[in-house]
Parts: C-alpha cells; structure tokens; sequence
C-alpha cells in the first residue's frame, strides 16, 4: 500500500488543522493506522493511532482533547482532525501503516510510511 498524506499549512495558535491520508490499495481497511510528528532536531514520534476497525484508538496525552483520529475505510482515508493548534504542534506530520489486527504505537511496528506534510503554527 501507498499512502498520500495532505493538509498540512501555516495556522495562528488556537486555529485548526484536517490532515488526511489516502491509501493506494483496498487492503488498507486490514491495516493498523497512525499519525506521527517530527520537529526539528527531534525524534519522530507517534501524535495518534486507529485500529483497522477504528474502534481502538490511542493519542498521546499532549494532544488529547485537541486532536481527533478518525478512518473512513470505504474511501481509504484516515484524518488527524486538529483544534487549538500550539507553536509546539509545529512539525512534519507522517501518516503511516502497519498491517497488524492490533494497536501500535511504536515506530518500528509501521512498514509503510507518507511523504509528509509540514504543519507550522505560528504564535
């Protein structure tokens, strides 16, 4: 599977964001999905994460509340649907798929990666 990740902008603190992600192959609906973040100089790290099903999902605690992850498998799509944006949710946004029934949230667990998209909140 390919993915295509969008979305990504220049936003003032407290706007917001939709990121999507589109796989390339049906297949996708059988795939664990996740959203990591890279700032610069700073390791890449997982923001959120959906099961295939979408009944599972796991953020981390510095964007809970804020950002919501959600999959549309009909249209091969996943979100990262972000509000109350910070300066330091600034970061390149990577969407990423592991074809795994259960819930990743490392990285090494997540084989096929997106070109990602650079999200900039400004102050």
């Amino acid at each position: 599977v390919q993915l295509q990740a969008s979305g990504g902008g220049l936003v003032q603190a407290g706007g917001s964001l939709r990121l999507s992600c589109e796989a390339s192959r049906r297949s996708f609906s059988r795939y664990a999905m996740a959203w990591f973040r890279q700032a610069p100089g700073k390791e890449r790290d997982v923001v959120c994460a959906i099961s295939w099903s979408g009944i599972h999902i796991y953020c981390t605690d510095s964007v809970k509340g804020r950002f919501t992850v959600s999959r549309d498998n009909a249209k091969l799509t996943v979100y990262l649907q972000m509000e109350n944006l910070k300066p330091e949710d600034t970061a390149v946004y990577y969407c990423a798929a592991a074809n795994d029934y259960a819930l990743p949230i490392v990285r090494f667990r997540y084989t096929t990666w997106g070109q990602g998209t650079l999200v900039t909140v400004s102050s």
